[in-house]
């Protein structure tokens, strides 16, 4: 893709559209079980969490958060739920800005959260991916969560999910993946905001970058 104007450049990739192994990446994984050992760090991060949540709220998880700026959003946006923001970079959390009563950041791998959050049956109300490492390179396929081993785990949550990007492919792939794991239909649609959430939404409107989402229903939370 060719670069924008702007303080920052668009994904470069060959790709024109999802790319040709995703289907075929998914089928192959679809007849094994996804074991990954959750690692000490995560799972005591995780300990804070079910002591600090309030089981009365509904949960919105925020993905690789990054300084948490979304999370506060989000809290804020949200103020009935408890929204749990999760990045493995204790460099960005440490630039995290004050939080409401009813956010918390953790300092954990994102894969391993998905994971436990099953292994407890926490089913969160919403979940989101803003603005994840997009990984354009054609040969970078399985480092994106749409193809990512741990994808299903994802979707088997449920709640509201939505996903955006500044690389529509991204988007495209995120949506293709749902309705081939899941059977779940959902379009990829522009979208802009007067108010952004993340400082990455933030720098890419500033470079006139067109931005996607795509917001799918995986099942209420129960």
């Amino acid at each position: 893709m060719a670069p924008c104007t702007g303080r920052s450049r668009l994904p470069d990739s060959v790709q024109t559209g999802p790319h040709d192994h995703l289907a075929a990446l998914i089928a192959r994984r679809a007849r094994g079980e996804f074991r990954k050992p959750v690692a000490a760090f995560s799972a005591a991060a995780f300990a804070s969490f079910t002591r600090t949540c309030d089981p009365a709220r509904a949960l919105i998880v925020d993905s690789g958060c990054g300084v948490g700026e979304s999370t506060r959003h989000l809290a804020e946006r949200f103020a009935d739920h408890f929204v749990l923001g999760v990045d493995q970079s204790s460099d960005r959390l440490s630039r995290a800005p004050a939080l409401p009563g009813n956010a918390l950041l953790l300092r954990a791998d994102m894969t391993d959260i998905w994971l436990l959050l099953q292994r407890h049956a926490c089913r969160p109300a919403r979940q989101y991916m803003l603005y994840p490492n997009p990984w354009p390179k054609i040969g970078q396929l399985a480092r994106r969560w749409p193809a990512h081993p741990v994808f299903p785990v994802v979707l088997e949550l449920g709640g509201i999910i939505e996903c955006r990007s500044n690389w529509r492919i991204y988007v495209e792939e995120f949506a293709l993946a749902a309705r081939l794991i899941a059977g779940l239909e959902a379009g990829v649609e522009n979208f802009t905001t007067d108010a952004p959430e993340t400082p990455f939404e933030r720098k890419y409107l500033a470079s006139g970058h067109t931005l996607y989402r795509c917001v799918l229903n995986a099942g209420a939370a129960s």
